[in-house]
């Protein structure tokens, strides 16, 4: 089980949930960062004071992190892994991660589109028992997901949050709502995202 020492200090996860999710709103970042908002708002005024993140006001703003809060957050989330000791053990569980990437991509694209007559069409939902289908692999996928959810947990205590956000995810679109698939911001393929981000960032790794 991890100890307190993997902990993350509430400035730096509310810095790291921001680079992790992209520019969002204060609820958006408090439900990723599983903390208040007023904790949240706080902690993000501090950073835009120092110059680590900017706020666009209206609709279609939010906060996000400024050149010199991607720098900051990439150093301090090193260090802090370094700190931990846990290096290994996030590299072996970002191994297992990328062994079901694919599948849930391939799940997604299986929930958006599929095959009428051998012909690919928009997915529309009509057809319960085609999603009840995607929905069980995902299902089996999501648990296998748990593993290497609670390896990155024995790691460091915030990636604890992912698995629960992925399970909520899960649960609410085979209670029905169906845009927690790929379509809402918190939706299953969104948290993944922000997981394989996460894992990306954690370990210095760019993109591809």
């Amino acid at each position: 089980m991890p100890s307190l020492s993997h902990s993350t200090s509430v400035d730096l996860l509310v810095l790291h949930t921001l680079r992790c999710i992209g520019s969002a709103g204060l609820a958006r970042v408090s439900e990723a960062a599983g903390l208040p908002e007023p904790d949240v708002e706080s902690e993000l005024i501090d950073l835009a004071v120092a110059g680590l993140v900017t706020h666009v006001p209206g609709d279609f703003g939010g906060w996000s992190l400024t050149e010199a809060g991607r720098i900051e957050d990439a150093e301090r989330i090193s260090a802090e892994l370094d700190a931990a000791g846990t290096r290994a053990t996030v590299t072996e569980a970002y191994d297992g991660f990328l062994v079901l990437n694919p599948e849930l991509l391939d799940l997604c694209t299986a929930w958006q589109m599929r095959s009428v007559d051998g012909v690919a069409i928009l997915n529309d939902h009509t057809d319960p028992a085609y999603d009840s289908r995607v929905l069980d692999r995902l299902t089996d996928l999501n648990r296998r997901a748990d593993a290497v959810c609670a390896h990155l947990y024995a790691a460091m205590l915030r990636f604890q949050r992912y698995q629960a956000r992925l399970t909520d995810a899960l649960t609410r679109a085979r209670s029905g709502e169906l845009d927690y698939v790929t379509d809402s911001l918190a939706s299953y393929h969104a948290v993944w995202f922000q997981l394989h981000e996460d894992l990306l960032v954690t370990l210095g790794m760019p993109r591809h």
